[in-house]
């Protein structure tokens, strides 16, 4: 039961840094963009490329996959995204979905449609377990490894958000751009900023979650509802609803598939079927200006 518990937690965690980005371009930007999951992929296929083709550490490829997959989002945002940012909502959905097929075809002809493997180091191939049955905690090194990272990230997160001249910016940009435009501060660099920082983090859950997920070129389409159930859960406006809501299909997930595994899916979708009904606007949110 708590080995379950600790694994739901892990991956938990790893759905909130692949989400989060998604979350920051729906609430803050009011941006649907569907194709977020394509930015993990992207940093999975980096860190696979060079640990592949350069034998670079694992750990090195983590802080190259955060920077690639963040370029990548910044000329995207500058070249295709940003003429979109006033369009309707149907316009930004078909265009970003558009986004989705074309680098799913694009990995699939230049890569191959193979599922890549990643060889993490051997400090994080073991396992540590404390306690007994029935009250044993299994701990995969890996999956400790994913917790701790992700908490540092989202303390990170929260802190910039919450305590920083940008995180100010950001609130002011969301709540209303034209004040906020006439106060000085520079809107479309604020939102060329995080929408390249939040290109950066799903490039870096893609690398974090390449072992576990696995990682093909299918992987945007596999798990763009995972991340839709992580922002309509947890709402747009805040990291805490999302880290939330993360965590809960984490759990139910990861218990759904050992408990009854005919019936894992449904739980989740059950679970936030009845999220919606009682919360429709998320579990957490901070009313702004349009």
């Amino acid at each position: 039961m708590l080995t379950i518990l600790f694994d739901g937690v892990a991956y938990g965690m790893l759905l909130f840094i692949l989400a989060v980005g998604l979350s920051v371009t729906m609430g803050l930007m009011n941006f649907i963009n569907l194709a977020h999951g394509a930015f993990a992929m992207a940093g999975g296929y980096i860190t696979v490329l060079l640990m592949q083709h350069f034998d670079l550490p694992f750990l090195l490829c983590l802080p190259v996959a955060f920077f690639g997959s963040a370029l990548l989002g910044a000329v995207l945002e500058r070249t295709l995204y940003r003429p979109l940012y006033h369009k309707p909502h149907l316009d930004q959905v078909l265009f970003s979905i558009g986004l989705v097929f074309m680098a799913v075809a694009s990995v699939d002809y230049f890569l191959g449609s193979s599922p890549q493997n990643i060889q993490l180091p051997e400090w994080l191939k073991g396992r540590t377990e404390i306690g007994s049955a029935p009250f044993m905690l299994g701990m995969g090194h890996y999956r400790l490894f994913i917790i701790a990272v992700c908490a540092a990230l989202t303390v990170g997160l929260q802190y910039v958000l919450t305590k920083t001249r940008f995180g100010s910016r950001l609130r002011a940009s969301v709540d209303d751009q034209r004040v906020a435009a006439g106060l000085g501060i520079n809107v479309n660099l604020v939102f060329l900023s995080t929408f390249a920082v939040g290109s950066g983090l799903a490039g870096l859950g893609g690398a974090l979650g390449a072992e576990v997920l696995g990682l093909d070129p299918t992987f945007p389409l596999k798990f763009m509802v995972y991340f839709l159930i992580v922002v309509a859960v947890g709402g747009t406006s805040s990291i805490t609803g999302p880290l939330l809501a993360a965590l809960l299909l984490g759990i139910a997930d990861v218990a759904g598939k050992y408990y009854i595994p005919d019936f894992g899916a449904f739980i989740v979708y059950s679970l936030m079927i009845l999220i919606l009904i009682w919360r429709p606007q998320g579990l957490f949110v901070r009313q702004g200006g349009k």
